[in-house]
């Protein structure tokens, strides 16, 4: 008699489960969510996006005419350098002996002008009291002549010494930074050569304030393309962060091979982060940019949104129950998000809710 009553509490206990799971299968309503991002507004204006690279546009490799061993190194990777400033130096005792002789030469020169002068002068005022001949006077006259033309020649000689020791020198040529180191004291420097242990340039360097982003633009998409488009740009190396930037340049040719084109993008506005060859992604963009809203913001997806007497609803879901949430105006991000607030990134979203929905409602999500 005591089994027959467990029995029928056991019984009766697991008609009331499946009742209930039953009301909670055919009565609790199903739903499809999807979570809140976080988007740029000026994703909505977005017309194409593509990826390239930062290039300097003002590089240089610096090399010597000279050939011989480089003496001293005045830089080191990261160094900045002002126009004209002295990098490097190539050996040159022997250019140096040069330029001292060729000055000496110079002096004699022009201590043999001085002497050929006196003496014409002094043949000019004989001539005329008739106590020298013509001949005398003509041959006074010519030698002043030669040691002038000397003179010329060793001046012109001296210039060549100092144009060839200038050759030794490696200067800036324009306001820069280094970025490679390809030589060390003591290497030999051969430029416009490959001969074995030798090296052609000493340093590379880059004038960082011409960095632009070169990408590559389908030739199918290169009529979305004009100079003077704003763009956006993100760099691979900073996640969270953002530049703003507009199109200076379209290369006016088709890359063949690829069917490209190659757009140069300019930044407004310089950091000392960025440096040459950084991965880049650029959005280019419809319109001009409105750089008060270039914060990120939340977003749901417009099928999120429900109308009810002229009044718009979304609904959150947080384990299993609804939280409804007005807006009051909706604000759109291009055709297909909305701008929400008081919500998180991932919360879930009910997507194509119905008026059957209600505040504090018990659901369950159906998602695949």
């Amino acid at each position: 008699m005591l089994m027959s009553k467990k029995l029928l509490s056991v019984v009766i206990t697991g008609i009331v489960f499946i009742v209930l799971l039953v009301s909670y299968i055919i009565v609790t309503p199903s739903v499809i969510t999807a979570p809140v991002i976080s988007i740029y507004p000026y994703q909505g204006q977005t017309l194409l996006n593509s990826s390239g690279y930062v290039v300097a546009q003002r590089k240089a490799s610096l090399s010597s005419k000279a050939t011989g061993r480089l003496e001293w190194l005045g830089v080191v990777e990261g160094s900045r350098v002002n126009k004209g400033d002295l990098v490097a130096l190539i050996e040159s005792d022997d250019l140096k002996a040069k330029l001292l002789f060729d000055k000496s030469k110079v002096v004699l020169a022009q201590a043999e002008v001085d002497e050929a002068k006196r003496f014409f002068e002094r043949a000019k005022k004989l001539l005329a009291k008739d106590y020298v001949s013509e001949a005398s006077y003509d041959q006074s006259f010519a030698r002043m002549a030669k040691a002038m033309a000397s003179l010329r020649a060793s001046e012109a000689a001296l210039e060549i010494s100092k144009a060839d020791l200038a050759q030794s020198e490696i200067r800036a040529p324009f306001d820069a930074v280094v970025l490679t180191k390809n030589a060390d004291v003591g290497d030999n420097i051969t430029p416009f050569s490959a001969a074995a242990d030798t090296k052609g340039a000493v340093v590379t360097i880059a004038d960082m304030r011409t960095l632009e982003v070169e990408v590559d633009v389908s030739e199918s998409n290169v009529s979305k393309i004009y100079v003077g488009q704003d763009v956006v740009v993100r760099l691979d190396a900073f996640d969270n962060e953002i530049f703003f930037g507009r199109v200076v340049r379209m290369v006016p040719t088709i890359d063949r091979s690829k069917a490209t084109r190659m757009i140069k993008v300019g930044f407004l506005k310089m950091d000392d982060r960025i440096l040459p060859d950084m991965s880049a992604k650029v959005a280019f963009l419809e319109g001009r940019l409105n750089r008060s809203s270039t914060s990120p913001k939340l977003a749901i997806s417009k099928e999120a949104l429900l109308r009810v007497n002229d009044k718009f609803y979304f609904f959150t879901h947080d384990e299993g129950i609804l939280s409804r949430r007005e807006i009051a105006n909706p604000r759109f991000i291009g055709s297909d998000l909305i701008i929400v607030e008081n919500v998180r990134v991932n919360d879930l979203i009910v997507i194509n809710p119905t008026t059957k929905l209600r505040d504090g409602m018990s659901v369950k999500i159906i998602n695949d």
